[in-house]
């Protein structure tokens, strides 16, 4: 059985259980939502504080995570007409350093076999920015993929795979629900069967959930 840790967990989470996973969600405020799932969950972890990751670490001792997904991440929109710094270093805390200082936290608790897996953008694709704009986000994404592509090379000695995943353009609150996005399900199997078929041959791989490769 895996023990699958998920940060800032989603509809995945409740699947891999279904699956026979054991899953730890860990967030900052937990939601109706997420208790309804019926998982263990850790509240209170601010991912941008290094005192509440280390409280999140001393929480999970003496565990072993099979997989850990970093899944945590905030959208804002930040024009050329109206660039807001402060938002863009928001932006780069959550989606890009967040998930680099929980990975190097929780590495006593991963072993050989272990995943870990980054959720990206194809907006921090620099090949496939054909439309400008979202600097934070944009930025903060590209930032996010190359931590999971050192985090590959670095950790693959050890026995631990990294996958670089792209949910989708998915119909959430953060897309406003887009008529042109798939569900939250079709995207989970998709993420799912990525993670399935991680292994060190192809660690720091940039996928979308349909399988397809992204450019960087």
């Amino acid at each position: 059985m895996d023990c699958v840790c998920w940060n800032y967990p989603s509809k995945q989470s409740l699947l891999r259980q279904e699956r026979g996973d054991k899953v730890i969600a860990v967030c900052r405020n937990a939601s109706d939502e997420l208790k309804a799932l019926g998982i263990e969950i850790i509240d209170g972890i601010d991912i941008t504080c290094d005192s509440s990751v280390s409280e999140l670490r001393d929480r999970l001792s003496g565990l072993s995570i099979d997989v850990l997904i970093n899944n945590a991440g905030i959208v804002e929109r930040v024009s050329l007409e109206n660039l807001d710094f402060d938002s863009i270093r928001r932006q780069f805390e959550v989606n890009a350093i967040g998930a680099l200082r929980v990975t190097h936290a929780l590495l006593p608790l991963l072993k050989p076999g272990s995943k870990v897996v980054m959720m990206t953008s194809r907006m921090g694709s620099i090949d496939d920015n054909t439309s400008g704009d979202s600097y934070g986000y944009r930025m903060s994404k590209v930032a996010l993929s190359m931590a999971g592509k050192s985090l590959s090379h670095d950790l693959k000695p050890l026995g631990i795979a990294i996958a670089i995943l792209h949910p989708g353009l998915v119909q959430t609150r953060m897309t406003n629900f887009s008529p042109s996005g798939i569900t939250a399900e079709v995207s989970v199997k998709g993420l799912l069967d990525r993670i399935d078929r991680l292994t060190l041959k192809n660690t720091g791989t940039f996928w979308h959930s349909n399988g397809e490769i992204l450019p960087w």
